[in-house]
Order: C-alpha cells, then sequence, then structure tokens
C-alpha cells in the first residue's frame, strides 16, 4: 500500500475531529477510514452491515482505541442515530452499487440508497454535524450526450441505480436549502483501485480484468470494448473526500462535484494496458452490450478544481499499475 498524500491542511482541526464513515468496511470506504487514521483523527466510526464490505478491509484498525466499528445497516433509523452521536464529519459510502443489480432488484436498491440516505442525513442534521460528504455516481448524467460531462448538464437516468443517486442529490439540496446543512455530493467515475471485490454477479471490471490475466482465463467485454470511461484511482476519490469535509470555500457546500482524472480510455485499451503490465493474458470475448450503460463517458472536473482543491495525482496508468501489484 502506498502511503497516501495529506489533502488536509488543518491538522489541528482535523485531529480534535470525530468521523463517520457509511460503508467504511468497503472498497472506497476502507480507504478513506486508513487515511483518518493514519492522519491521526480523534476518533473513526465506521457503520456497516458487511453486505458489500469486508472486516479485511480494516483488520489493522480493529484494535485502535480511535476506531468503532458498528455493524449495522443504514436503512435502522435507529441504528443510524446511535452512530452519529458526537460525530463532527460525516462521509457516507453506503450503498447497493451496481446498474445490473438495480435493474433485476430496483426495491433492494431503492431501500439502500433512498431511504438509507435519508436516514444518514436527517441523523447528521438531527446531530448537528459539522458537514456531510457523500458518494453520488456519473450514472446520474444518463442519457445526456454531452462530453465532457459538466455537473449543471444531466440527462434521463438510465437504470434504477441512477435514479436512487439522483434523488441523494435532490435530497441533499434541499436539506442545504431548508435546513443549511453543509452537504456536499460527490459524482464518482469508475473508481478502481486495491480492495475492489473481483467476486459475485457485479463485480467491476478492473478487478474481472486482473483476475483473469493472473488466471490466463479470458475475460468478457460487454459489446464491442470501444464504449470509453474516466478510470479514476481511488486514491483520488480519497483527496476529494478530504477536500470536500475541509474546504474552507464558502461557495462549496451545497454543490455536486465531478470525481474523476478528466481522461478516458477504451474498455479494450484499458485490457489491453493491464495485459502489457502483467506480460501476459488472453484475448478477450465479447458478448452483448448491457441494459443501461452508457457509451462514453468523460468528467470535466473544473468544480472540484475551483471549489475544493482537488487535483488528481495518479493517473490511470499508474493506477492500474499500482492495482495490478497489490494483487500479486
Amino acid at each position: 500500500m502506498h502511503p497516501l498524500s495529506q489533502f488536509h491542511s488543518d491538522s489541528a482541526t482535523f485531529q480534535q475531529s470525530k468521523f463517520l464513515v457509511t460503508g467504511g468496511a468497503g472498497f472506497i470506504g476502507s480507504h478513506i477510514v486508513d487515511y483518518l487514521l493514519q492522519n491521526n483523527a480523534a476518533e473513526v466510526v465506521v457503520l456497516d452491515n458487511l453486505s458489500e464490505g469486508y472486516k479485511n478491509n480494516i483488520a489493522q484498525w480493529l484494535s485502535d482505541e480511535r476506531f468503532k466499528f458498528i455493524e449495522g445497516d443504514i436503512c435502522n433509523y435507529e441504528t443510524v442515530k446511535r452512530a452519529m452521536k458526537g460525530i463532527d464529519f460525516v462521509s457516507h459510502q453506503a450503498a447497493l452499487g451496481s446498474v445490473p443489480r438495480s435493474i433485476k432488484d430496483p426495491i433492494a436498491t431503492n431501500n439502500a440508497n433512498v431511504t438509507g440516505f435519508l436516514n444518514v442525513l436527517n441523523a447528521a442534521r438531527e446531530a448537528q454535524v459539522k458537514r456531510m460528504v457523500f458518494a453520488s455516481s456519473s450514472s446520474v448524467y444518463g442519457d445526456s450526450p454531452v462530453l465532457p460531462k459538466v455537473e449543471n448538464q444531466i440527462g434521463q437516468p438510465l437504470s434504477p441505480y441512477a435514479v436512487t443517486k439522483r434523488v441523494n442529490e435532490l435530497y441533499a439540496d434541499v436539506f442545504y436549502k431548508t435546513y443549511g446543512m453543509e452537504v456536499i455530493g460527490l459524482r464518482y467515475f469508475n473508481i478502481f483501485g486495491p480492495r475492489q471485490n473481483p467476486d459475485g454477479p457485479y463485480a467491476a471490471v478492473v478487478p474481472l480484468f486482473i483476475r483473469s490475466i493472473l488466471t490466463l482465463q479470458a475475460p468478457f467485454i460487454n459489446g464491442d470494448g470501444g464504449q470509453t470511461r474516466d478510470f479514476t484511482y481511488v486514491e483520488n476519490a480519497v483527496q476529494a473526500n478530504i477536500k470536500a469535509l475541509f474546504t474552507a470555500h464558502p461557495d462549496a457546500p451545497g454543490k455536486i462535484y465531478n470525481v474523476a482524472v478528466g481522461e478516458r480510455v477504451s474498455i479494450l485499451e484499458m485490457y489491453q494496458i493491464l495485459r502489457d503490465f502483467a506480460g501476459k493474458g488472453i484475448d478477450a470475448l465479447h458478448r452483448e452490450s448491457r441494459d443501461g450503460d452508457i457509451r462514453d463517458s468523460l468528467a470535466n472536473i473544473t468544480l472540484a478544481k475551483t471549489l475544493l482543491g482537488y487535483d488528481p495525482q495518479i493517473k490511470m496508468r499508474e493506477g492500474l499499475e499500482r492495482t495490478l501489484a497489490s494483487t500479486q
């Protein structure tokens, strides 16, 4: 694991603060937990039902007196309220991801991503936390053909998952305007990196490709593989979360920000880069395109740079090399 750069400037405030990370045993959430504790946060509470997260991801902190793990579901309001006691800052990462899963089971996706989100948002309001930062998604852009994606130009959602993430943004806007609550949303663009699980029917493409290369199995590529994505290494997502939690820019709260690198690559190209790094791998098999998938994705990250000070340090190739190395 590479040591993270320091993304906050006010160390005194940081080290006196108590954080709640929902979904903190998951892929992105556990990396945020690492950052918080490695930089001497006063206390970090993780709320996770372990449906997508794993205790292995946070194992190094389980015996740390500054760390508290609550196994529980964000759909239970009393559980969320208990986790929220004494908290200064909330990083809300808990969700049911995956477009295909949401198409198969829209009720479960809505329960976790809408009801669960509203529980966390309202509990944070009642606890008078200083700020809440939450994970949204580039899926919100839906059928908009505009490239690069700019925050105020979205289309119609193409999946139940996209609907839930858009609802999160709408709720956050209402809580900001109605209650004066400091809320910031981050639209993630294809986050990848160590700890991203290759198992299960809804695994993401990068860990699937890496496993197929290491085991010399042919991976599946949906469609012709020419579809493009703005793949974003997880350390960049951590940076965005920390800077969103602590930015002092007066115009920053109440907004949604793209979190990406601002570069795109096709799925086929990305697979070939991984093969080149590994020095092995066999040709992919193509299958039908997936319902709900967009063709091209590329982010404009000007707003995050301007108001959050976001500056993605790890480009895709370095991120892929680091991710591959972490699995060997």
